[in-house]
């Protein structure tokens, strides 16, 4: 008769078919990365060429699993809008919201489109700050937030949330535009000379301030890029996060994208990689400018935005350039 040990080594060997077996059959696409070993396959099942677990799709990076804590998921309903404006703001910047709630962002001023401002928040880690924009929310009801911390880092998630916003709320739109809290933003040259509402609705579309740098190395940097984060030497075309401009469709595909892409807390940065990752190139356009520009009716009359505007400049600039439309440059 077989021995005790005999006996236990043969059901070791069995075991350990059976799971070799069980995990060829329900795992067919797996392998050994450096393709020294590879584990039994059904015929039956297809596998993937060159299959990396860099590229499976169904593996999600960044599940974006935040809720909306306020949220205006009706405000598309009632009339199909052809611009939507997602403005990124702080808790403290009240003046500033209420500043382009009374100029550039008013919704009333076109009669012949509809045009939607949202402006995008994180929680604060105060909840004195929370209740106050709650309040806000509840007079104006422009304002989105989900519940990670808004802070300086976060900032992609806020834009992330945008996107997210327009493509489960709002995708029968037809763009979109990214923006700040301190930027001006000439409407007229963004609506009737950049997307000219009489013409058909472009398609994987993306405009702005087209930037082509490389990772700042310095941690004294505000734009510091540490190397374990991206190792590159340098970055895909992006477009500045002062102001970007692009089709509906464009917002499903960055939100769903996102999920599989690495997160940095640059914005722009980021968006620019969901974009190379799309096959979608972003346009040069010299209208938007991602600096402080001084004040002339002129100057102001050929850009699309100007950034480190004031709440006063904001007013000033506005009511003198909706007086002196009869002028000439």
């Amino acid at each position: 008769m077989p021995s005790k040990v005999s006996c236990l080594y043969v059901l070791t060997v069995v075991c350990w078919a059976s799971a070799l077996w069980y995990l060829g059959i329900s795992r067919p696409t797996s392998s050994y990365v450096s393709g020294q070993m590879s584990l039994p396959i059904r015929k039956t099942v297809k596998t993937l060429k060159n299959t990396t677990f860099s590229n499976i799709r169904t593996r999600t990076l960044n599940p974006h699993a935040f809720d909306f804590v306020i949220n205006e998921p009706k405000k598309c309903e009632s009339n199909t809008p052809f611009l939507v404006i997602l403005i990124s703001t702080t808790h403290k910047d009240f003046d500033a919201r209420q500043a382009i709630r009374e100029t550039w962002g008013d919704e009333s001023t076109y009669s012949d489109i509809r045009i939607i401002t949202l402006f995008l928040l994180g929680r604060n880690t105060d909840a004195v700050l929370n209740q106050m924009v709650e309040q806000e929310s509840q007079i104006f009801h422009d304002i989105v937030v989900e519940d990670f911390i808004d802070s300086y880092h976060n900032l992609t998630l806020k834009t992330l949330m945008g996107m997210r916003w327009v493509a489960t709320f709002c995708s029968q739109a037809q763009y979109v535009m990214k923006t700040d809290s301190d930027i001006f933003v000439n409407m007229d040259n963004l609506v009737y000379k950049l997307l000219k509402p009489t013409t058909k609705p472009k398609r994987r579309y993306f405009t702005g301030y087209v930037i082509n740098g490389g990772p700042i190395r310095d941690m004294r940097s505000k734009w510091y890029m540490p190397r374990d984060l991206y190792p590159e030497a340098k970055y895909p075309p992006f477009c500045s996060g002062t102001g970007y401009v692009f089709s509906v469709d464009v917002a499903e595909l960055i939100y769903k994208t996102s999920l599989h892409t690495r997160l940095l807390h640059l914005e722009d940065v980021y968006v620019g990689l969901c974009l190379r990752k799309l096959g979608i190139h972003p346009y040069q356009n010299s209208g938007f400018n991602h600096w402080k520009m001084a004040y002339s009716l002129c100057r102001y009359r050929r850009v699309i935005t100007v950034h480190q505007i004031s709440p006063e400049e904001m007013h000033r600039i506005w009511n003198d350039m909706s007086s002196k439309k009869h002028l000439r440059c």
